[in-house]
C-alpha cells in the first residue's frame, strides 16, 4: 500500500469526494483534519512548493478572515500570507493530497485521480450525483 495523506475538512463536499476516491482505489490514507491540526510553517511551505503553486493560490477567498484581514490587497508578501494561513487555518484551501506520485490541491476532486498510484476499483459518483468513474474503474471525463 502506498502512503497517501489528505489534508481534509469533513464539512467540505470536495474534500469528502476526494477522500472517497482515494478509498475507491483501495487505499486508506492518513487523514489530517487540518482545521484541528494545522501544518507547521515548514510543512505548509513544503506542500506549496511540491504543488508548484503560488502561495496566494492556496488561499481561500470566500471565508471571513480573507476579507477581514484585507488579504485581497496585493501588498501582502508570501511570508505574511503564510502567517495568515497559520493563524487562521480556514484560509488554507483544501483538500491537499500527498501521494508517491505527487502533491495536489484537489479542486475539483477529480484531480486526485492524476496522483493515485492505484486504479479505481468501482464506479464512483460525487455527492451531487455526477458520475466520475464507470463500473470498470475508468475515468469518465
Amino acid at each position: 500500500m502506498a502512503k497517501i495523506t489528505i489534508y481534509h475538512n469533513p464539512a467540505c463536499g470536495t474534500s469528502r469526494n476526494t477522500l472517497e476516491m482515494i478509498r475507491n482505489s483501495g487505499e486508506e490514507p492518513e487523514v489530517i483534519l487540518y482545521l484541528e491540526t494545522p501544518p507547521s510553517r515548514e510543512r505548509l511551505m513544503t506542500l506549496i512548493a511540491d504543488m508548484g503553486i503560488a502561495v496566494r493560490e492556496l488561499l481561500r477567498t470566500n471565508v471571513p478572515p480573507y476579507v477581514e484581514l484585507g488579504l485581497e490587497d496585493a501588498k501582502w508578501q508570501d511570508e505574511q500570507l503564510i502567517d495568515a494561513m497559520l493563524a487562521h487555518p480556514i484560509l488554507i484551501n483544501r483538500p491537499i493530497v500527498v501521494t508517491p506520485l505527487g502533491t495536489r490541491l484537489c479542486r475539483p476532486s477529480e484531480k486526485v485521480l492524476d496522483i493515485l498510484p492505484g486504479q479505481q476499483r468501482a464506479a464512483f459518483a460525487k455527492e451531487d450525483g455526477e458520475q466520475v468513474i464507470d463500473a470498470q474503474g475508468n475515468r469518465i471525463k
